[in-house]
């Protein structure tokens, strides 16, 4: 069983920067794709970036393009999100996911994943 815990969440101005954290437990993590999904209140939730298992490969969502970065180090079993020039509507739950079944592709559909953290909140104000 894979555990997953996000951290690093929290307050920030638009403009700002955080940077998240997923630690992973349980498994085999370099064997994993990784991926950073968000949710917002009354909406879906959605791909914001992936990595594949080696971290050469990223995946961004269009609205992050240029302003986050996904990354990765497997002797930490760990994967992170750099965000910067946080806008409102960055604001969501963000989630920290893994796959074990695809291991050729970074997927950005939520049935791409078969394990998820609990989500850390980012807030940005405007």
């Amino acid at each position: 069983q894979v555990q997953l815990v996000e951290s690093g969440g929290g307050l920030v101005q638009t403009g700002g920067s955080l940077r998240l954290s997923c630690a992973a437990s349980g498994g085999t993590f370099s064997t994993y794709v990784m991926a950073w999904f968000r949710q917002a209140p009354g909406s879906e939730r959605e791909f914001v970036a992936g990595i594949s298992r080696s971290g050469i490969n990223t995946a961004y969502a269009d609205s992050v393009k240029g302003r986050f970065t996904i990354s990765r180090v497997n002797a930490k079993n760990a994967v992170y999100l750099q965000m910067n020039s946080l806008k409102p509507e960055d604001t969501a739950a963000y989630y920290c996911a893994a796959d074990r079944l695809h291991p050729m592709m970074v997927a950005r559909t939520i049935d791409g994943y078969d394990y998820w953290g609990q989500g850390t909140q980012v807030t940005v104000s405007s």
